[in-house]
């Protein structure tokens, strides 16, 4: 991912960021969208360029991911209230895709911190869900088996054989930016909420693709 296509995605980002000050406007949805769609744009480009010994499938599967994601963009701005489980299901199975994208697992590197990290993610996944609980209803089991994918994918980008800092950093931002659309929506009210979790859920997107990108040259 070259110096421009960052540049053009950060002003992109920060515009739809800024911009939900002045939220309800036309077309919100469009603008929030913009920023993946240039990603799965930069991530096709990139992997026609780099894919010498590559699976194709498993570049198709993260470019899904992205485009399962941009669908529950607009799901969750177009009309949060009614259409939030849908939003849901659109980001589980875009988590699904990079899970599929990333393997196969079982990092050498790592070995002797596996358990480390596996407490660590689950024992923040646990604490996040005893905060949501009480206010899940009828969303319990929706909401359950989205956090259990959600750490599946961010574990994955630490023990994949693609594992770099980018992915780690993706996984790890992926998990603050829904906790605290978890935290605001189920439990107390975040103060400008939606500037934190855009902040947090672009820098996610563009972590993950910049360390994919970085994966298929080295593999």
């Amino acid at each position: 991912m070259n110096k421009n296509n960052t540049l053009v995605f950060i002003t992109l980002a920060i515009s739809f960021i800024l911009s939900t000050l002045l939220k309800p406007y036309p077309f919100s949805w469009a603008v929030k969208m913009l920023p993946i769609f240039l990603l799965i744009a930069i991530t096709w480009q990139h992997s026609k360029q780099l894919i010498v010994q590559q699976k194709p499938t498993s570049v198709r599967f993260f470019i899904f991911g992205l485009l399962l994601s941009s669908c529950g963009d607009f799901l969750l701005d177009y009309n949060q209230q009614d259409w939030f489980i849908f939003g849901l299901a659109a980001f589980f199975i875009a988590h699904l895709c990079y899970l599929i994208s990333l393997k196969p697992f079982n990092n050498v590197y790592i070995a002797d911190k596996k358990p480390l990290i596996l407490i660590t993610y689950i024992g923040f996944g646990v604490l996040m869900f005893m905060l949501f609980i009480n206010g899940l209803g009828e969303l319990f089991i929706p909401v359950l088996a989205y956090m259990v994918v959600l750490l599946l994918m961010a574990l994955a980008t630490v023990f994949s054989h693609r594992s770099n800092l980018w992915l780690v950093l993706g996984g790890i931002s992926f998990v603050l930016s829904d906790s605290l659309i978890g935290f605001d929506k189920f439990n107390s009210a975040i103060v400008q909420n939606q500037l934190w979790v855009m902040a947090t859920y672009y820098f996610a997107q563009f972590a993950l693709v910049k360390g994919y990108l970085m994966s298929l040259k080295k593999i």
